[in-house]
């Protein structure tokens, strides 16, 4: 049964009753439509709309918890805490009394909150459990089903104050609400997407050799047209330019070929798809 511990996940709590607001204007995706069972998959942007943070949200209660990377779970509060002023909400890192789970191709197990992964139905689901859940396998299992479906994984994958997100997928992944109105970043993430802005994306690869190291360049010839990002094994991501993936050439990285898939569920421009 494919279910897998997550201990480098943590929780952010969120309650008061101003927490649904509070944090609407702040992130990328709609809180509003978080329920019980039900997550939505957001990022926290600097006002010039580059990423610093991503997690899932779901209500649970009177609370919204925050499934998010554990070592950003501290900063996630002090900078969400920024924003607070008058509002009605407090904030806390509930890491200590979570254990993030992700499963897919099997049922959700009860004694936790569950809830499946709005990025893609293949994503499976995730549980917040008080303690791991005695059928859970490694983080490993789940990081190689995540590299093959191309999903990123936050900073292993995108880098603080620099990355923008739909080159990252938020847009076709679902982390990005388009008609709730303005959050932190928001001009820029519109603008990206309605001009067409986006000249790289994270793409799957296959790899033929030792795994390059996480920022490693990718070549095209002599050309660099990219760099390494989260990998495991013959599995990883890469961000690369869009006229990297027009050709089929060979693109090497160290000692590695790097052969890029673009998934099903991505969108490239038509002269790169």
């Amino acid at each position: 049964m494919p279910i897998a511990f997550l201990p480098h996940r943590g929780v952010v709590e969120l309650s008061g009753d101003d927490r649904i607001s509070f944090l609407q204007g702040l992130v990328s995706n709609d809180v509003a439509a978080t329920a019980a069972g039900k997550a939505v998959w957001a990022a926290l942007l600097t006002p010039q709309g580059k990423w610093v943070a991503d997690f899932f949200v779901v209500a649970e209660g009177e609370r919204l918890l925050i499934d998010c990377e554990r070592e950003q779970a501290a900063a996630l509060v002090a900078k969400l805490g920024r924003f607070r002023l008058r509002s009605k909400v407090a904030l806390r890192d509930a890491s200590a009394e979570f254990a993030v789970h992700a499963g897919w191709s099997c049922a959700a197990p009860s004694g936790g909150i569950a809830f499946d992964d709005p990025r893609l139905p293949a994503a499976g689901w995730r549980v917040l459990a008080p303690a791991p859940l005695h059928a859970a396998h490694g983080a490993e299992a789940y990081d190689l089903h995540r590299l093959e479906l191309g999903l990123p994984d936050g900073s292993r994958d995108m880098e603080s104050e620099k990355s923008v997100l739909l080159e990252a997928g938020f847009d076709e992944l679902h982390g990005v609400s388009w008609s709730k109105g303005c959050y932190m970043g928001q001009e820029l993430t519109a603008r990206t997407r309605y001009r067409g802005l986006v000249k790289r994306r994270l793409v799957p690869v296959a790899v033929d050799g030792p795994l390059p190291q996480h920022g490693a360049p990718v070549l095209r010839g002599e050309a660099e047209v990219g760099e390494m990002r989260s990998g495991l094994g013959t599995h990883g991501l890469a961000l690369l330019r869009l006229a990297a993936l027009e050709d089929g050439a060979e693109l090497r990285c160290g000692e590695a070929v790097l052969r890029p898939h673009v998934p099903d569920w991505m969108r490239l421009p038509e002269k790169a798809a």
